[in-house]
């Protein structure tokens, strides 16, 4: 198996499923709620009741785990049924780091407590705070770079899945 055109089938199958695992498959409740903290609540207004909730850090915490693991269920699936169509036998080991690897670095970034939070202190760190809290002209620097962050280690991801994977 030619190990440069199993990176980039895995890399395309896992970063089409993780555009769909971020916005099709997490939930809105997700979506508002993985950032919470005690230090700044999050209230929910659920879109069928109309009824609202305030959440805090362990509900924050409970939000991105649900996210995450729903996330990297949809990868799993679609990278392991997309490679088992194009007949790569990806090995269990290196698929399972891969996805481990994705699941946590995805965590990292999406658990973003304000002012708390991995990417904002790192944006801050070299010189991109601005462009980070950048939320005009259409744009949304914190979602930019939290994308940019995904797309950096599911390359990496990918490139874990394709030890030892061989054709079917």
């Amino acid at each position: 198996m030619h190990r440069p055109a199993v990176f980039a089938a895995l890399l395309g199958l896992t970063r089409a499923a993780s555009q769909v695992g971020d916005f099709w498959v997490q939930t809105d409740f997700c979506a508002c709620v993985k950032g919470a903290s005690d230090d700044a609540p999050v209230t929910y207004e659920d879109p069928a009741i109309k009824e609202k909730t305030t959440h805090g850090a362990a509900d924050g915490r409970k939000a991105c785990l649900h996210h995450c693991l729903t996330y990297t269920a949809t990868q799993a699936i679609v990278a392991g049924l997309g490679a088992r169509a194009l007949g790569i036998r990806v090995h269990p080991g290196a698929a399972a780091a891969a996805l481990a690897l994705s699941f946590g670095t995805h965590y990292i970034a999406d658990r973003r407590v304000p002012g708390h939070g991995v990417l904002e202190k790192l944006a801050d760190k070299i010189g991109k705070t601005t462009f980070y809290r950048l939320a005009s002209h259409g744009m949304n620097g914190a979602f930019h770079l939290d994308n940019s962050w995904h797309h950096g280690w599911e390359t990496v991801a990918a490139l874990i899945a394709t030890t030892k994977a061989t054709a079917r």
